[in-house]
């Protein structure tokens, strides 16, 4: 596919296109800043959120301490 494909990531250059296929640098810097605050105002959250993050806190720190393990434990054993 050449330069006058729009469907094709040089068409899409070629012709200037921006867009949900091709976003701009400022939407995507945009995007990924607006990701950030939303995951840092915890204060925000609601109390049954809190109250269900702090119930699943000691389970995933006893999944992450294990995933070593289980990781090591599946790759010694023996393939099938």
């Amino acid at each position: 596919m050449g330069k006058g494909d729009i469907r094709s990531k040089k068409g899409k250059r070629r012709a200037g296109s921006r867009g949900k296929s091709r976003p701009s640098k400022r939407k995507v810097r945009a995007s990924v800043r607006a990701k950030a605050t939303a995951a840092s105002t915890g204060a925000k959250a609601s109390p049954a959120k809190k109250a269900a993050a702090k119930k699943a806190a000691p389970k995933k720190a006893a999944a992450k301490k294990a995933a070593p393990k289980k990781a090591a434990a599946k790759k010694a054993a023996p393939k099938k």
